[in-house]
């Protein structure tokens, strides 16, 4: 039997059919305050590239999706953000379909990271950041207090208070990255979408960018492609393949070596946590050349 079958079918299928497990309680009634998704599914070109997700992280904590490339995480990002419509299946915000709730309201509540975001429009760092504020004005309303100390804070929260300033287009790609962040953090969400945010971003900036996120007091979902980032910072992992939910779990529970062989192909040892603070940690390893043949 697959580790897919002996391990994680339970789990697998709380998530595929509500009320299949005890620890899906939230699926089968579904909370009544927070970000959740009902078996939704997306197609594009006849394939299915979403298929039958159902989700409903707890408020405040931070659900990581991992996946190999292809696995649908980035899609399925979007079907949460209401930036695709799903081909069945619901998104809700507290108990309300997305696009009941207008995209004006939605903003108000969740905002996106998208790993692909630009703007070809010449701004500067300051302005990108105030973009976050728009779901909170009035319409023909300008800029209040509130709006300038959000855009203050969320420049000092990602270290670009110096680049304010500074056109966007002259920024690397991991300052790019830090602003969107900002941008996002300006807006005051409950709900932060983030798709491969440490993308560009060195080592120290990963785990501060990382280290922000989870001191938010926000609902959190995050595709990450680092296995150990994931495992660090995630309170739980759902593990999409071809579009489908495939394991689900505390890092411990799925971070394993027969699921990271059965999903990505490799070999890796797994190291399990050595105390509370400890998080599983994952070696690859490098797999013999092919002896050429006779």
């Amino acid at each position: 039997m697959t580790y897919e079958k002996r391990v994680t079918y339970e789990k697998r299928v709380a998530y595929e059919r509500p009320g299949a497990h005890e620890k899906s309680a939230t699926h089968e009634n579904p909370a009544p305050s927070g970000l959740a998704a009902d078996r939704v599914a997306h197609e594009a070109g006849g394939r299915l590239i979403v298929d039958g997700i159902t989700l409903a992280p707890r408020p405040g904590t931070t659900l990581g999706l991992i996946g190999p490339n292809g696995s649908g995480k980035s899609t399925l990002l979007r079907l949460l953000a209401g930036v695709l419509a799903p081909a069945a299946g619901v998104v809700t915000l507290d108990g309300t379909p997305l696009p009941r709730l207008g995209r004006r309201q939605t903003a108000r509540r969740l905002a996106v990271v998208d790993q692909h975001a630009t703007t070809q429009v010449e701004l500067t760092v300051r302005e990108v950041v105030a973009l976050g504020r728009i779901p909170h004005r009035r319409p023909f309303s300008g800029t209040t207090p509130a709006d300038d100390r959000a855009v203050r804070d969320a420049l000092d929260r990602t270290s670009l208070t110096d680049r304010a300033d500074q056109s966007w287009h002259t920024l690397s790609g991991g300052e790019r990255q830090r602003a969107h962040i900002a941008r996002a953090l300006a807006q005051a969400p409950r709900e932060l979408l983030l798709d491969e945010p440490t993308n560009h971003l060195d080592i120290q900036h990963q785990l501060d960018l990382l280290n922000l996120i989870a001191s938010l007091p926000v609902t959190t979902v995050i595709a990450l492609h680092d296995l150990n980032l994931a495992a660090m910072f995630c309170d739980e992992i759902l593990v999409l393949r071809e579009g489908r939910a495939y394991a689900h779990g505390t890092p411990a529970e799925v971070v394993t070596e027969e699921l990271i062989a059965e999903v990505y192909g490799v070999r890796a040892r797994v190291t399990p946590p050595a105390d509370a603070l400890d998080h599983v940690s994952v070696r690859f390893l490098r797999t013999p050349p092919r002896q050429p043949g006779p």
